[in-house]
């Protein structure tokens, strides 16, 4: 009989960050429970072999964080995932999955129904080696595991005054700008990261019927991008495509930068620009990067550019977003009680940056207001 193995128990006070990790792979569990178990603020505390043990377990173990592989005999991940939430809510789900097309599409699948982000394994297919997914395993289960604060009530309408200030780190705050743009935008440029799929989904399911190009830069591998844009499309009714080499942009359609690749802009002989793809160094660790399209997008569209950052670990989307508010465009960014993780929006909105930072279900309307007027 397989009974579910559980951590070693101290008397000391538990660290920060819980860690469950369900697959039926024992090398599996054996590398993540390693990769863990020296890093300080991080404690394993159980492991499984399949969903229905790690169900039968989550109360008694408490995770702050389960690490989920998909396919498990007696039940999977998708299956499994949803019990999970049900009996611990705020346990947030990191998917562990493969790099191929059903491995994509499971992955967006289990997003979708409340997984917090995915990590890729490796070996197979997989560009990442174990050093990498060992590095990476820690990076993200430290984002995840960091709790976040929440604002202070503020006085100001839509998160939009000029100069209203929110405590949001104990020595840092948020000073919002004036919407300067004198031109409505022309194309609405989004960059997103950790918990960015279905904060994409939720946010563009009221852009149905957008007037204006939408491009995205969500770091992700290839293969989960053409899947990305599959979902988009089926989940939120806007056209929707993985960039490729000399595709014109069209208002009303929405294009996803590919994984492993910058997409970046050209401007042709039409209104609209066509993509042009790089596989140059990546930028903030990124390829695709935010940074990197939003400085091809100033070059072209000046300061008719809105721009939108949303839930992510780093930085990435920073520097372009200055560009884009020095060209005279607007920045907007999902604060950070209902990001996943707050370091992209985070980094714009202490940089004062932005002209509005809003919960996510906020952010629709306030990018019609931009730009319809309405």
């Amino acid at each position: 009989m397989t009974a579910i193995t559980t951590g070693p128990q101290s008397p000391q006070e538990a660290p920060n960050i819980r860690v469950m990790i369900v697959d039926d792979s024992a090398v599996i569990r054996a590398v993540i429970t390693r990769t863990l178990t020296p890093e300080q603020g991080i404690e394993v505390v159980g492991t499984a072999p399949n969903g229905d043990l790690a169900v039968k377990a989550i109360a008694r173990l408490q995770p702050d964080i389960v690490v989920l592989d998909i396919e498990m005999p007696i039940m999977d991940g998708l299956t499994a995932l949803p019990l999970l939430l049900k009996e611990k809510p705020d346990v947030r789900v990191l998917i562990c999955s493969t790099l191929s097309a059903r491995g994509a599409d499971v992955t967006m699948k289990a997003l979708a129904l409340g997984a917090t982000d995915s990590i890729l394994k490796p070996g197979g297919e997989s560009i990442s080696s174990a050093a990498d997914f060992q590095r990476d395993l820690v990076r993200v289960i430290r984002a995840l595991g960091r709790p976040r604060k929440k604002y202070a009530p503020t006085n100001h309408t839509n998160g939009t005054a000029t100069g209203a200030t929110k405590k949001l780190y104990p020595q840092a705050t948020v000073t919002l700008r004036p919407h300067k743009a004198p031109l409505p935008p022309k194309i609405l440029a989004i960059g997103s990261s950790t918990g960015g799929p279905k904060a994409l989904m939720d946010m563009l399911k009221g852009l149905k019927n957008f007037p204006l190009p939408i491009v995205i830069t969500q770091h992700m591998p290839k293969t989960f991008t053409a899947m990305l844009a599959q979902h988009i499309e089926q989940n939120c009714g806007i056209p929707c495509f993985e960039g490729a080499e000399g595709m014109v942009l069209k208002p009303g359609s929405a294009y996803v930068a590919p994984g492993g690749l910058h997409m970046i802009f050209q401007k042709g002989p039409g209104e609209y620009p066509a993509i042009h793809l790089d596989s140059g160094p990546p930028e903030n660790f990124c390829r695709p990067s935010v940074d990197v399209m939003l400085r091809s997008l100033v070059d072209i569209y000046g300061p008719r550019i809105l721009t939108v950052i949303l839930t992510g670990m780093g930085s990435d989307g920073l520097e372009g977003s200055r560009k884009v508010v020095d060209s005279g465009g607007n920045v907007i960014a999902q604060d950070e009680e209902s990001s996943i993780v707050w370091g992209m929006p985070g980094a714009v909105a202490t940089a004062g940056l932005c002209s509005a930072v809003q919960p996510l279900s906020q952010l629709d309307v306030t990018i019609r207001k931009l730009v319809t007027g309405l």
